[in-house]
């Protein structure tokens, strides 16, 4: 998952420079050229921005890198405990590798220039933060000229999403390397299912199905703010990003995007259209916008169907898995969460025949969070072209219209989620830690949540906004 950072503090001794820099600055205030080792030395430097848990765990997986391992040099997060416990864990765990000196950890909105400061040109930056910052970090990196990787999802709205695809231009002009964290697209196993799907062994899909039904997790579940314990409402939100849409599109985007992700993959294409329901259970006293379930058909442009069941809840049936099935056959594409996958193939459709078996992925499997690090580390070392945000931009839309679908009972399609104006929070660039959030709580400490047919130019009660997606003539 992210991790709530954002970023500044101190300065490198090196830059000289008798005046510390406040915490509470601005986010942020075509030449082609060749990729070049890092300036001095052939060791890829790494600078973390965002030191959550899957920050922590980003890190981790790219200092075990065997044919040219990082070597981490500076960190930024908006909280200096969470960044203390990242450092901590990290220099446990990969005492060699960790050269993170105090005055390398900045703290701050303004820490990620910091970080990205002491870097070099064919170093790494790692983006962990919430999704809502990824075009803010994005954007310096590029002008820096150094390498990324980024987490996702990438985007959670259509000028989001545009403007990565404009930035992320830049980057190819300056032959950046960019890995987005969809590492089960790096699962060797699945590859193989994917090429065997290609050559027409199960046939030409029809169907797939994937599940993400599953307890509580992260902060998807958050109850109302304590103003004495928690003062900054800003710095609380960023938290318990899952809570708000404005930050990371929710648990919906933050956590189904993987197994969307990997049926538009056997696919090999994108939705083009999306209806969905869901709603609200049984939240007790939590204030956060999610659903507790969702239920999803996407359509391809050939009529095939990708149905997604989605669900946070206690004491219920549980599953985490993608499958599909096509003329021939069906296959799984994952059975019991990211790793291993577990991948199989079959005659027929009936995955609990194996007497149909086709084929069944090699055991054991490498681990895929290493894995997209191996495949990035490479594409730097060898200087090959490697980008994979368009990719990304393509599947955190996906997963948004989804989102949208569902809190707003409209029918979607790709095209006009992706071109529409709706932004969460088109100013994120100018926070600094005395800004009130993108949204603030009423009174009583609530927050809106989406009510299906409430609205449908919006996901929940803000400020007016012209209908998003003129294309569809929404009723009275």
């Amino acid at each position: 998952m992210n991790s709530p950072i954002v970023e500044n503090t101190s300065r490198r001794d090196f830059l000289k420079t008798a005046t510390k820099a406040t915490a509470g600055l601005s986010v942020l205030s075509g030449i082609s050229i060749p990729y070049v080792h890092a300036a001095g030395s052939d060791e890829i430097r790494a600078a973390l921005i965002g030191c959550g848990g899957r920050g922590t765990g980003a890190a981790s997986n790219a200092m075990t890198v065997k044919q040219r391992m990082p070597r981490l040099v500076a960190m930024a997060d908006v909280s200096r405990d969470q960044l203390d416990r990242s450092f901590d864990s990290l220099s446990k765990k990969h005492p060699d590798r960790m050269s993170v000196s105090e005055d390398a950890k900045f703290i701050g909105f303004d820490a990620y220039k910091n970080a990205i400061d002491s870097l070099r040109k064919g170093d790494v930056a790692i983006f962990t933060t919430p999704v809502a910052f990824r075009w803010v970090h994005y954007k310096y990196a590029i002008e820096k000229g150094v390498n990324v990787f980024m987490e996702k999802p990438i985007c959670t709205d259509g000028p989001t999403a545009r403007r990565l695809l404009a930035l992320n231009e830049e980057a190819k002009k300056k032959n950046l390397k960019v890995g987005v964290g969809l590492m089960c697209r790096h699962c060797r196993v699945r590859g193989e299912l994917f090429n065997r799907i290609q050559d027409g062994e199960i046939g030409d899909l029809l169907l797939m199905r994937a599940y993400r039904m599953q307890g509580i997790i992260a902060s998807v579940f958050t109850p109302r703010r304590d103003p004495k314990a928690h003062p900054n409402e800003l710095l609380w939100q960023l938290k318990n990003f899952h809570s708000f849409l404005w930050a990371s599109g929710g648990g919906f985007s933050d956590f189904n995007i993987h197994n969307i992700d990997e049926a538009c993959w056997m696919k090999n294409d994108w939705p083009v259209e999306v209806q969905a329901s869901g709603g609200r259970s049984d939240r007790g006293d939590n204030i956060d916008q999610n659903f507790d379930h969702y239920s999803c058909e996407y359509t391809f442009k050939d009529g095939a169907k990708l149905y997604l069941e989605g669900r946070t809840a206690l004491n219920v049936h549980t599953q985490f898995a993608t499958q599909v099935h096509g003329t021939k056959g069906c296959a799984i594409v994952s059975t019991a969460g990211h790793f291993p996958s577990k991948a199989m193939s079959f005659k027929g459709q009936d995955f609990t025949n194996r007497a149909n078996l086709l084929w069944r992925g090699k055991q054991p499997e490498p681990n895929p969070y290493d894995l997209e690090w191996e495949d990035l580390v490479k594409a730097i070392s060898d200087d090959t072209e490697y980008n994979e945000v368009e990719r990304g931009i393509k599947s955190s839309v996906t997963t948004a219209m989804g989102r949208w679908a569902a809190h707003t009972g409209q029918r979607i399609t790709y095209e006009d989620y992706i071109n529409s104006p709706f932004e969460f929070s088109p100013d994120v660039d100018k926070l600094t830690l005395e800004s009130a959030p993108p949204l603030v709580a009423d009174k009583d400490g609530n927050y809106p949540f989406p009510k299906a047919g409430q609205f449908k130019d919006r996901e929940y009660a803000m400020e007016p906004q012209a209908n998003p997606f003129p294309f569809i003539k929404f009723g009275a």
